[in-house]
Protein backbone atom coordinates (compact mmCIF):
# COMPACT_ATOMS: atom_id res chain seq x y z
CA UNK A 1 0.00 0.00 0.00
CA UNK A 2 2.58 2.75 1.03
CA UNK A 3 4.27 1.81 -2.72
CA UNK A 4 1.16 2.52 -4.45
CA UNK A 5 0.68 5.86 -2.27
CA UNK A 6 4.01 6.97 -3.20
CA UNK A 7 3.26 6.17 -6.82
CA UNK A 8 0.94 8.15 -6.85
CA UNK A 9 1.33 11.07 -4.92
CA UNK A 10 3.22 12.83 -8.11
CA UNK A 11 1.14 11.20 -10.56
CA UNK A 12 -2.07 13.31 -9.30
CA UNK A 13 0.12 16.84 -8.99
CA UNK A 14 1.69 16.37 -12.34
CA UNK A 15 -1.31 17.77 -13.93
CA UNK A 16 -1.29 21.07 -12.10
CA UNK A 17 2.45 21.72 -12.85
CA UNK A 18 1.79 20.68 -17.04
CA UNK A 19 -0.77 23.00 -16.57
CA UNK A 20 1.11 25.76 -14.98
CA UNK A 21 3.55 24.60 -17.00
CA UNK A 22 2.47 23.78 -20.83
CA UNK A 23 -0.25 26.06 -21.34
CA UNK A 24 -0.12 28.99 -19.04
CA UNK A 25 -2.35 31.10 -21.11
CA UNK A 26 -5.32 28.71 -21.54
CA UNK A 27 -8.21 29.89 -19.55
CA UNK A 28 -8.96 27.25 -18.13
CA UNK A 29 -5.74 26.87 -16.03
CA UNK A 30 -6.22 30.44 -14.42
CA UNK A 31 -9.31 28.76 -13.09
CA UNK A 32 -7.96 25.49 -12.03
CA UNK A 33 -4.92 26.51 -10.56
CA UNK A 34 -6.58 29.83 -8.60
CA UNK A 35 -8.21 27.12 -6.24
CA UNK A 36 -6.10 26.05 -3.51
CA UNK A 37 -7.47 22.90 -3.39
CA UNK A 38 -5.87 21.57 -6.16
CA UNK A 39 -3.56 20.15 -3.42
CA UNK A 40 -6.20 18.30 -1.58
CA UNK A 41 -5.26 15.16 -3.61
CA UNK A 42 -1.83 15.13 -2.02
CA UNK A 43 -2.76 16.26 1.34
CA UNK A 44 -5.32 13.08 1.31
CA UNK A 45 -2.19 10.55 0.02
CA UNK A 46 -0.19 12.43 3.18
CA UNK A 47 -2.97 11.49 6.07
CA UNK A 48 -3.50 8.13 4.68
CA UNK A 49 0.10 7.32 5.33
CA UNK A 50 0.39 9.69 8.48
CA UNK A 51 -2.44 8.97 10.37
CA UNK A 52 -1.78 5.24 10.75
CA UNK A 53 1.53 5.96 12.08
CA UNK A 54 0.72 9.08 14.19
CA UNK A 55 1.84 7.14 17.06
CA UNK A 56 5.72 6.70 15.47
CA UNK A 57 5.43 10.03 13.59
CA UNK A 58 4.44 12.31 16.28
CA UNK A 59 7.23 12.05 18.52
CA UNK A 60 9.83 12.56 16.00
CA UNK A 61 8.39 15.71 14.75
CA UNK A 62 6.88 17.15 17.90
CA UNK A 63 10.67 16.90 19.75
CA UNK A 64 13.08 16.46 16.70
CA UNK A 65 16.20 15.68 16.87
CA UNK A 66 18.73 14.33 13.67
CA UNK A 67 18.79 10.65 14.72
CA UNK A 68 14.90 10.50 14.90
CA UNK A 69 14.22 12.39 11.65
CA UNK A 70 16.83 10.20 10.10
CA UNK A 71 15.42 7.49 12.12
CA UNK A 72 11.93 8.07 10.47
CA UNK A 73 12.74 9.01 7.13
CA UNK A 74 14.00 5.60 6.74
CA UNK A 75 11.43 3.52 6.78
CA UNK A 76 8.79 3.16 4.00
CA UNK A 77 6.03 4.76 5.45
CA UNK A 78 8.26 7.68 6.38
CA UNK A 79 9.85 8.06 3.42
CA UNK A 80 6.44 8.03 1.51
CA UNK A 81 4.82 10.59 4.13
CA UNK A 82 7.64 13.29 3.57
CA UNK A 83 7.58 12.33 -0.07
CA UNK A 84 3.82 13.84 -0.10
CA UNK A 85 4.89 16.73 2.10
CA UNK A 86 7.14 17.93 -0.37
CA UNK A 87 4.48 17.61 -3.23
CA UNK A 88 2.21 19.17 -0.94
CA UNK A 89 4.31 22.19 -0.65
CA UNK A 90 6.37 22.30 -3.88
CA UNK A 91 2.45 22.26 -5.42
CA UNK A 92 1.35 24.96 -3.25
CA UNK A 93 4.58 27.37 -3.74
CA UNK A 94 4.69 26.55 -7.30
CA UNK A 95 0.91 27.74 -7.36
CA UNK A 96 1.73 31.11 -5.41
CA UNK A 97 4.59 31.48 -7.83
CA UNK A 98 2.74 30.90 -11.22
CA UNK A 99 -0.30 33.23 -9.91
CA UNK A 100 1.65 35.62 -8.70
CA UNK A 101 3.92 35.88 -12.36
CA UNK A 102 0.75 36.02 -14.44
CA UNK A 103 -0.54 38.59 -12.37
CA UNK A 104 2.73 40.37 -12.63
CA UNK A 105 3.03 39.59 -16.72
CA UNK A 106 5.99 37.59 -15.81
CA UNK A 107 6.69 35.57 -19.21
CA UNK A 108 5.43 31.73 -19.61
CA UNK A 109 9.43 31.23 -21.17
CA UNK A 110 11.06 32.84 -17.98
CA UNK A 111 8.31 30.47 -15.08
CA UNK A 112 8.89 27.35 -16.94
CA UNK A 113 12.37 27.00 -15.78
CA UNK A 114 11.39 28.07 -12.20
CA UNK A 115 8.63 25.84 -12.03
CA UNK A 116 10.89 23.30 -12.94
CA UNK A 117 13.29 24.07 -10.32
CA UNK A 118 10.19 24.33 -7.97
CA UNK A 119 8.80 20.79 -8.72
CA UNK A 120 12.45 19.45 -8.35
CA UNK A 121 14.22 21.55 -5.57
CA UNK A 122 11.33 23.82 -4.07
CA UNK A 123 12.90 26.02 -1.88
CA UNK A 124 15.21 26.68 -4.66
CA UNK A 125 12.80 27.33 -6.97
CA UNK A 126 11.03 29.67 -4.75
CA UNK A 127 14.29 31.87 -4.05
CA UNK A 128 14.34 31.93 -7.77
CA UNK A 129 11.19 33.51 -8.29
CA UNK A 130 11.72 35.71 -5.33
CA UNK A 131 14.99 36.87 -6.58
CA UNK A 132 13.35 37.65 -10.32
CA UNK A 133 10.14 38.80 -9.41
CA UNK A 134 11.00 42.70 -8.20
CA UNK A 135 11.46 43.27 -12.22
CA UNK A 136 8.01 42.96 -12.75
CA UNK A 137 5.86 45.10 -10.95
CA UNK A 138 2.10 44.68 -10.03
CA UNK A 139 0.01 46.72 -12.41
CA UNK A 140 -1.60 49.46 -10.02
CA UNK A 141 -4.87 49.69 -11.99
CA UNK A 142 -5.13 45.73 -12.31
Amino acid sequence: MTGVLFGLTFAVAAPFWALMILVPGWSWTRRIIASPLIVLPVVAIYALLVLPALGEIFPAVAAPSLAGIRELLGTANGAAAAWAHMIAFDLFVGRWCWLDSRDRGVPALVMAPVLLLTILLGPLGLAVYLAIRPRWRRDANA
